[in-house]
C-alpha cells in the first residue's frame, strides 16, 4: 500500500481547528464501551500518535482540538481540501479492536465519530478497519446514473397515501439498479438520511442552507422509497 503524505491542510501549525468527539458502544446491545482507549493520528501517519483519550461511563472521550484547513475552503467550490482527515485506533478489554481512517475535521466546527466495537469471542483478535472515502464535494466519483423525469404508472395503480409515513427502514442496493447480484442493506431511516447529509453537505454551510439541504435529502429518499420500494414489493 502506498504511503499518504499529510496534506497542507493538516499542518500541526495551522491557525485553524476543528473539535472531535469519539462515542465508542458495544455491538450488542448498544452498550457505552467505558476505558476503551482511543488513539489520534494523521490518516497516512497511524503510527505517529497526536492524541490519546480514554471514554467514559457513557462511552465517550472529551472533546479535542485538532489542526484544521481555513474555513473559508469549505464555503467556496473549487478551493483546495476543506477538511483535514486522521485515523482512529480504538481499544477496549474483551472487544475486537477498530480502526477509522478519515474522519474528517472541519474548522470551527464538531466531528462526532460513532464507533461500534464487537464483543471478543475467541482469543485471536481480528482488527476492523473502516475506511470513510473522500466527501462526495471533493472527491472524483462516476456522475449520477440519468433517470427518466416522467415515469411510466403500473396500470394496477401507484400507492397514494393521506399523509407521510415515514418508514423505520430504508432498502439500500449496494450496487447499479441492474445488478441482481449486489446485496441490499436495512438502514435505518434517521440514520440514512444523517449519512446521505454528512457525505453531501459541510456542517461548516449556513443553517438555512443545511436544513434546505436535508428537507430534498428526506423528499427524495421518501419519494423513492414509495413510489419504487413500496410498488415494487406490495403491489
Amino acid at each position: 500500500m502506498p504511503f499518504n503524505i499529510i496534506h497542507a491542510a493538516q499542518r500541526v501549525d495551522s491557525p485553524y481547528a476543528g473539535n472531535l468527539k469519539v462515542s465508542v458502544t458495544s455491538t450488542v446491545g448498544f452498550i457505552p464501551v467505558r476505558d476503551a482507549t482511543v488513539k489520534i493520528s494523521y490518516k497516512g501517519m497511524p503510527d505517529s500518535i497526536i492524541e490519546t483519550l480514554d471514554t467514559d461511563i457513557s462511552g465517550q472521550t472529551e472533546e479535542i482540538g485538532l489542526p484544521a484547513p481555513p474555513l473559508e475552503y469549505s464555503l467556496e467550490p473549487g478551493s483546495e481540501q476543506p477538511y483535514s482527515e486522521y485515523n482512529i485506533e480504538v481499544n477496549a478489554p474483551g472487544y475486537e479492536p477498530v480502526t477509522i481512517s478519515g474522519t474528517e475535521i472541519l474548522a470551527d466546527t464538531l466531528a462526532l465519530q460513532s464507533v461500534e466495537m464487537t464483543p471478543t469471542e475467541t482469543e485471536e483478535q481480528e482488527e476492523e478497519t473502516i475506511v470513510i472515502p473522500d466527501h462526495t464535494l471533493y472527491g472524483e466519483y462516476p456522475p449520477k446514473i440519468p433517470e427518466d423525469e416522467i415515469k411510466p404508472m403500473d396500470e394496477t395503480g401507484e400507492i397514494v397515501l393521506s399523509r407521510v409515513v415515514i418508514p423505520e427502514f430504508v432498502v439500500v442496493h449496494d450496487g447499479v439498479p441492474s445488478d441482481p447480484t449486489a446485496p441490499n442493506y436495512y438502514v435505518r431511516y434517521k440514520d440514512y438520511i444523517k449519512n446521505v447529509a454528512s457525505s453531501e453537505i459541510y456542517a461548516t454551510w449556513p443553517e438555512n442552507a443545511v436544513y434546505a439541504n436535508i428537507l430534498a435529502i428526506m423528499s427524495v429518499t421518501l419519494n423513492r422509497v414509495y413510489t419504487e420500494w413500496y410498488r415494487n414489493h406490495w403491489l
